[in-house]
């Protein structure tokens, strides 16, 4: 037979319509990769008060540097949490230029940046850094933000504020006692 189709034998499967060979491109938004270690994707920025939950996102391209993504994240914030003092950033997001930046343009608050010590030589957590990097641990929790998996940037941001809305609704109805349960029955008195 070697490759020949006969009469007399079963004609080819057709291939199903769910199935194509080739699959026509999806238009995706910019991605980047980083400078000094070559990954490739996209940077989530967060501004996050001291509980972890969010108030400010941006999604942008790997390829900006970090100072972008906080001017992006405080353009979006601006005006919109009166009472905020204080934000507290990494020493990657160039201090002395984003404080001038917010001084001119943006709003009243006081960047104070952390980082390691001089003569640090093993790991120290920083204070108030943890916050931040447990929200991102929240985030590894969900299949769709453990990774990039998202066409736009629309979308990644989309999902981030979806985990946010599971996160708060849990912190709100915790786990109850099974033994408390409202749903059960009353157990039935016996008269003698």
């Amino acid at each position: 037979m070697s490759g020949r189709w006969r009469a007399r034998s079963r004609p080819p499967a057709w291939r199903s319509s769910t199935a194509r060979a080739s699959r026509p491109p999806k238009p995706a938004a910019r991605r980047g990769t980083t400078a000094g270690e070559k990954i490739g994707g996209r940077k989530r920025h967060l501004l996050v008060d001291t509980l972890g939950l969010v108030w400010g996102l941006a999604v942008l391209a790997a390829s900006p540097v970090d100072w972008d993504g906080a001017v992006e994240v405080f353009e979006r914030t601006k005006g919109t949490m009166p009472r905020l003092a204080k934000v507290l950033a990494d020493k990657a997001y160039r201090a002395q230029q984003l404080a001038k930046w917010i001084k001119e343009g943006c709003c009243l608050w006081l960047l104070e940046t952390t980082g390691p010590k001089p003569d640090q030589k093993r790991f120290e957590p920083i204070q108030w850094r943890w916050i931040v990097e447990r929200t991102f641990g929240w985030f590894g929790r969900y299949r769709r933000l453990s990774k990039d998996y998202e066409a736009t940037p629309r979308s990644s941001k989309t999902w981030v504020y979806i985990a946010m809305i599971r996160r708060m609704s849990r912190l709100l109805y915790p786990e109850k006692n099974r033994d408390d349960d409202l749903l059960k029955r009353a157990e039935k008195r016996r008269v003698f």
